[in-house]
């Protein structure tokens, strides 16, 4: 369907086995048994919920990682997103004509993919401002479209994507605490391990004020992803990361910027 996008969505599953040797690795090098925890976590699921039979064993690991392998955890997480998505996206999808009023301030757009084939969003912090019509659930909407047209471009092998906050023009108007913390909550809960990077550019010395009522609801894997850059060492910085013909024009690269809506 046009302007609806899918992401997470049941596909071909791959199940381990317990003598399988291939080898998975951890965001902090060390490996572990997790063929015989994804069996062990998707015996479990699909006591509670059959339909998690449908889910590959790459998203059952993503949750069986945010949580550190606990498979007691991880079940529970994986129980709250289906129920969750199940409520917040009856169709399987958010499309263009709910979220009119937020794709209007024109703040977020997908273009481009770092040297891991992580594609690569630029959203823009100044351009946000709470929605009087919409309101907090339509913020909460945009927010799971545009990570679902983020995930939709990861190219298979790749798990992750990278984010670059742009805070130029931001300001006490462009505040909207509970729709920071609404966006966290998505992420963390619904998004696990998804995130690759975050690189917030163009920072204000007054958004540190906001910042700081933010940053304790982080969890601690999300902020070790988080970057802040200087305004200096913006094209640098992004460099180590990102090919100079996959970043954006307006950060010295080569790329136009293209609205989440049409990517």
């Amino acid at each position: 369907m046009e302007g609806t996008t899918m992401v997470d969505q049941p596909r071909e599953r791959k199940i381990y086995t317990e003598t399988e040797t291939v080898s998975m690795q951890n965001d902090n090098g060390s490996f572990q048994d997790e063929p015989r925890k994804i069996l062990q976590m998707r015996a479990l699921l699909e006591k509670h919920d059959p339909t998690s039979k449908e889910y590959d064993d790459l998203t059952i690991r993503r949750f069986l990682r945010a949580r550190d392998l606990d498979i007691d955890k991880a079940c529970a997480m994986f129980l709250k997103y289906l129920k969750w998505r199940k409520t917040f996206a009856p169709e399987g999808s958010i499309c263009v004509s709910e979220v009119q009023n937020e794709i209007a301030q024109n703040k977020m757009f997908m273009q481009g993919s770092d040297k891991n084939g992580r594609p690569i969003t630029v959203v823009f912090g100044g351009r946000h401002f709470c929605n009087k019509k919409g309101g907090l659930e339509e913020f909460k909407r945009f927010v799971v479209f545009g990570l679902d047209k983020l995930c939709s471009r990861i190219p298979q092998g790749q798990e992750k994507f990278v984010v670059i906050g742009d805070l130029q023009g931001w300001g006490y108007t462009c505040s909207d605490i509970r729709g920071y913390l609404a966006a966290l909550s998505i992420l963390q809960d619904y998004y696990p391990e998804r995130l690759g990077k975050l690189f917030i550019v163009h920072v204000p010395y007054v958004f540190m004020t906001v910042w700081k009522m933010v940053y304790p609801f982080i969890d601690e894997k999300t902020k070790k992803k988080i970057v802040f850059v200087e305004n200096k060492q913006l094209k640098s910085t992004l460099m180590k990361d990102i090919d100079e013909n996959q970043i954006p024009e307006i950060y010295g690269g080569n790329l136009k910027l293209v609205p989440i809506q049409d990517s």
